[in-house]
């Protein structure tokens, strides 16, 4: 091994305060060096996050944009793709089949698809929480300020707003019409709105570096994430990126170890996108720091038009089947479900009452 990735080792199993150079160095670790890396996220992951995987069940209820992002398949300009929301009463059930299987959260992903007001995703919100006793994320894209309050006021517990790249021209370049710092701000918000926050970036990405990516984990350790979802870019044929290269397994696992040393504390899913591109990619990355699968509960009619990237895992699963594919990633892993609710430490103590008891939100 190279000195200078021995001595960036060292450091990094003694302290999560790890400078930009040593991430770097960590980034570039070679096939030898990638095997001692991983095991010692893994380790991390053991010592602050225990052997627990926490089963997050995302339901994909929108494949309407507003957004005309490069990369992503679902882009307001994709002509080819057949378009559908879910009804209110689909998505509850959806979260119901969801607690059915055992999840203990449930996630609301969607385009960004204003057709949704926070008043109609507010009453969604609260009947899960009232009904199901699951913990609720949300995955909307850009709302405003006042969005997020009511949602929170809701009892949304969670809400993952992705950086994508801590490049801010790269991140204009990509998603045109926005900034980086439009995004930074919106995370800072739903902090203050008290929620659990989830940022998050591609591996991968044309014009993307290991300097790139270096900053995408110091971004995320500064604003103190709760999550982070790190995960392959893909390209689709039917986006401005479609002749891109995609980002590898390899690469994606070493940022995603480097990510679980520098902040042991955050929740670090093993992403569909990473299963996607390889067979064992769900069960390298539970073994490369994550502790979280995200199982598909989104209704089976749906899952081939939910298409941000081809390739996908599951698209023509049961939600049992996609429950089912997760267990045994899990097992093959060597490790074992989750029963609680996965949520943070620093949300437990804020946010839990005397009584221990969760706050489940207010009928809107």
């Amino acid at each position: 091994m190279r000195t200078d990735f021995t001595a960036a080792l060292t450091r990094a199993g003694k302290s999560e305060n790890l400078p930009r150079e040593d991430l770097i160095t960590l980034l570039g670790a070679d096939a030898d060096e990638s095997k001692v890396l991983f095991r010692l996220a893994d380790q991390v992951r053991l010592k602050y996050m225990g052997n627990g995987v926490h089963f997050r069940g995302i339901i994909e209820f929108s494949n309407y944009c507003s957004k005309n992002c490069f990369y992503c398949g679902l882009r307001r300009d994709n002509a080819g793709l057949t378009r559908y929301r879910m009804e209110a009463g689909e998505i509850i059930a959806g979260a119901r089949e969801a607690a059915r299987l055992g999840c203990r959260t449930v996630v609301l992903q969607s385009g960004e698809d204003s057709f949704y007001s926070a008043e109609i995703l507010a009453g969604i919100i609260f009947r899960i929480k009232k009904e199901l006793d699951l913990a609720v994320t949300l995955s909307l894209g850009d709302r405003s300020k006042q969005d997020y309050a009511l949602l929170r006021e809701a009892g949304a517990d969670r809400c993952l707003l992705k950086h994508e790249t801590c490049d801010a021209g790269l991140f204009s370049d990509l998603r045109p019409g926005t900034s980086l710092e439009g995004r930074i701000t919106r995370l800072k918000w739903l902090r203050e709105l008290g929620y659990q926050v989830g940022s998050g970036n591609m591996v991968g990405l044309p014009g993307q570096t290991i300097e790139t990516l270096a900053g995408d984990i110091i971004l995320m350790r500064d604003l103190e994430v709760e999550m982070a979802g790190i995960g392959p870019f893909i390209p689709n044929k039917q986006t401005p990126l479609a002749n891109a290269s995609g980002g590898t397994l390899e690469m994606t696992l070493k940022t995603l170890a480097v990510a679980r040393i520098a902040m042991p504390w955050a929740h670090l899913p093993s992403t569909t996108s990473a299963a996607s591109i390889h067979p064992s990619g769900r069960v390298k990355a539970l073994k490369s720091g994550a502790n979280v699968i995200m199982p598909n509960m989104t209704p089976q009619r749906y899952r081939e038009s939910y298409c941000i990237y081809p390739g996908k895992l599951g698209t023509a699963d049961t939600p049992a089947q996609s429950y089912n594919r997760a267990v045994m990633a899990v097992k093959d892993a060597g490790r074992c479900i989750s029963e609680g609710y996965g949520h943070s430490l620093r949300y437990q103590k804020k946010y839990a009452d005397k009584n221990g008891t969760w706050d489940l939100g207010r009928e809107i």
